[in-house]
């Protein structure tokens, strides 16, 4: 699982190992007049011990290419403030690529992959962590003809229109095959053995309802109800692929141990050998046994809250909090106008509301992420979070429901 249904929350929880929340970090960082009309910050504060800092205290050299989105904006600190001894960065307060999206989104996951590969063979001879957090593929994708050759059969015929899969599997191919060169140059120069790569996303797939995204935004969520900005599953659970050679057996899958992006920060600092603070509250755990072959429940719940409109079907728009615990998946609204309970294991679609004959389930876990709740900063709540009502034709248009002004 990732922590959020969007990308600047998401990526908090994997660079902290700390609920964005409590970073009120709640959607996607904007200009600053829309961050405070959500109650948010205009940055994650470089004081907070994360990933980069703490492995750089180790001795590792640190770097991240790509899209940052942690905050940008004037005032805003620059990436290596973070703990990164380089840093070249898009979507932060001092882009190092000034080509326009329109030419640069279909060209750019190649490039961060030169810039990672020329700082790997540089420190090649010491400990390293590198981030490449590739645009692709968020909106807008426009990929080159070249890029899209190999998927025209997708498209429509006689017509000249690209289509949406066209475009869409144009540009996670070219992701797929930036990626594959990365590894393959880890091999060439002696490293993959002793090199541990992690792969994930952070958040489902847009909607097509979502007008950049109005002529590609068909990705696919698997058999998994939602999309991104949703907490139902297809918002928030990501593929997750590790390769370790000697270290974690290729081609295992293990489809019983839940592990989120929270987990990242405390594994990744086992694993290097470094403490995080003692006063660096952690809300993940340390996974570094699963990804080494057990299998086993987790030690710990997972909470989420989506303070905003879910686009879409309503069919997607799933309620306000949600948190797995066991099998147990619990969502709802914090007025209890929605209470939705998922055996995941056995209905990972979420389609079998179990909510009136597990009342006590229901009671114990909406009791624990209510409670989380009330730790979070306060913040305005939009009408329509947490809302899957539709204007059935011939019936009056249902008055916005009045929800409360703060979240706590």
């Amino acid at each position: 699982y990732v922590n959020a249904s969007v990308c600047s929350p998401s990526r908090c929880a994997f660079f902290t190992g700390q609920y964005p929340a409590r970073h009120k970090i709640h959607g996607h960082y904007a200009d600053h007049s829309l961050n405070a009309q959500r109650g948010m910050s205009n940055w994650l504060d470089p004081k907070v011990p994360n990933v980069a800092s703490l492995l750089k205290s180790r001795g590792y050299a640190t770097a991240h290419f790509g899209k940052w989105h942690l905050g940008s904006g004037p005032g805003a600190p620059n990436p290596t403030e973070y703990g990164f001894d380089e840093a070249k960065t898009m979507v932060s307060a001092v882009p190092a690529w000034k080509e326009p999206a329109a030419t640069f989104w279909a060209k750019s996951t190649g490039l961060f992959v030169d810039e990672a590969l020329r700082f790997i063979d540089a420190n090649k001879n010491k400990p390293f962590y590198v981030n490449i957090w590739t645009l692709l593929p968020h909106a807008t994708l426009n990929p080159t003809d070249e890029q899209m050759k190999p998927h025209e059969r997708w498209g429509p015929k006689g017509v000249p229109h690209k289509g949406a899969e066209t475009i869409f599997y144009a540009s996670v191919g070219d992701l797929d095959t930036q990626i594959g060169r990365l590894l393959v140059e880890l091999e060439k120069m002696g490293l993959a053995d002793n090199t541990l790569v992690l792969f994930s996303s952070d958040n489902g797939p847009e909607d097509i309802h979502i007008s950049n995204a109005g002529h590609s935004g068909v990705g696919s969520a698997g058999p998994f109800r939602g999309r991104k900005r949703s907490l139902y599953e297809g918002g928030i659970r990501e593929p997750f692929i590790v390769r370790w050679p000697g270290h974690v057996t290729a081609g295992r899958i293990d489809n019983e141990s839940v592990v989120a992006g929270v987990d990242f920060l405390p594994t990744v600092c086992k694993l290097a050998g470094v403490q995080p603070p003692a006063d660096h509250a952690l809300d993940g755990e340390d996974v570094g046994d699963i990804l080494l072959g057990q299998s086993r429940p987790r030690k710990t719940p997972l909470m989420w809250e989506w303070r905003f409109h879910v686009f879409g079907e309503p069919f997607h728009r799933s309620p306000i909090l949600a948190i797995r615990e066991g099998d147990w998946k619990l969502l709802m609204n914090p007025d209890r106008s929605r209470v939705e309970l998922y055996d995941i294991p056995r209905d990972p679609t979420q389609m079998n509301n179990l909510a009136e004959k597990n009342k006590d389930v229901v009671e114990r876990l909406a009791a624990k992420v209510l409670a989380w709740q009330k730790t979070l900063p306060e913040g305005p709540i939009e009408p329509t979070a947490g809302r899957d009502d539709y204007p059935w034709p011939g019936q009056t248009k249902p008055a916005p429901r009045q929800p409360r002004a703060k979240a706590r």
